[in-house]
């Protein structure tokens, strides 16, 4: 019987050995890696939890799961070239060994979400992180009431996933803006708040999420209070802020919390008066 990656790696410091089985370019910038664990052992994951990536002879880097919750050996990751570990992860090839630790952190509330309106808002590669929650709800589509996507990106060069969102669209809401226009883009630009003008909500009966820049996420914020939405109804992802996934380095230690350890998904009633000192 195959045994999780937790229960057949008894040491969280080291890695597990790991396969990249697919490369995916989504922008000129960004791609997907599939991943499979090479001795064998399931991968179980909750959507929004992360993984520790080590690119060996470079280091170790978090990187949110952005897919694979349906598969037993393999997950995706959607990693934007930026830093010394993800240059170097751009340019192995399919086939190359990579090492895995996790995964880590609370995932988004699905249990919350179940029989609610649900508006998940992300920003960038901010919606790398959104992607598993939104296929889980998309796969159980009668648990869930509206559900609408807002999402912002720089271009439409920029934008992730672009051949899933007529899918996506045919199972729930979907809005887009780009801050830049290009010709032949007939959707809306400006920052992704203004998309709030497209629609009307529900404050009370609804369930926002949000992965995105620490500035976005900030004002997106502010909008949902705007709007009415109680504390409780609102949950953000402050992913950008981990460093070694356990605690130890104190790094994404904000006012005492962990982000690493007691996120990265948070209730914004747990974090009020603590987001602005994230951006």
């Amino acid at each position: 019987m195959s045994k999780s990656v937790s229960e057949s790696v008894k040491n969280p410091y080291i890695p597990n050995l790991a396969e990249i089985i697919k490369i995916k370019s989504e922008t000129p910038d960004t791609s997907t890696f599939r991943i499979k664990i090479s001795n064998g052992s399931e991968f179980k994951f909750q959507p929004g939890q992360f993984i520790e990536l080590t690119v060996f002879g470079y280091g170790e880097a978090p990187i949110s799961i952005s897919g694979g919750t349906t598969s037993k050996d393999s997950f995706e990751i959607t990693v934007r070239k930026m830093g010394e570990v993800t240059s170097a992860l751009f340019r192995l090839q399919e086939g190359k060994k990579v090492g895995i630790r996790g995964p880590f952190g609370h995932g988004w509330p699905l249990d919350v979400m179940k029989r609610k309106n649900v508006l998940l808002i992300g920003g960038g590669i901010g919606l790398a992180p959104l992607r598993p929650l939104i296929q889980e709800i998309l796969r159980n589509r009668k648990d869930f009431e509206r559900v609408i996507l807002m999402y912002g990106a720089r271009t439409p060069k920029d934008i992730l996933f672009k051949d899933e969102f007529p899918l996506w669209s045919k199972k729930m809401e979907v809005y887009r803006t780009v801050d830049k226009g290009e010709p032949g883009w007939d959707e809306t630009v400006g920052v992704v708040t203004v998309l709030f003008d497209e629609f009307e909500v529900y404050p009370e009966e609804t369930i926002a999420v949000q992965c995105g820049p620490p500035i976005m996420m900030y004002f997106v914020t502010k909008k949902l209070k705007e709007l009415g939405f109680p504390d409780e109804n609102i949950y953000v992802s402050l992913e950008r802020r981990m460093e070694c996934g356990m605690g130890i380095c104190g790094r994404c230690s904000i006012g005492g919390i962990y982000v690493c350890k007691d996120g990265p998904v948070f209730s914004y009633s747990t974090i009020k008066g603590l987001l602005e000192r994230a951006i």
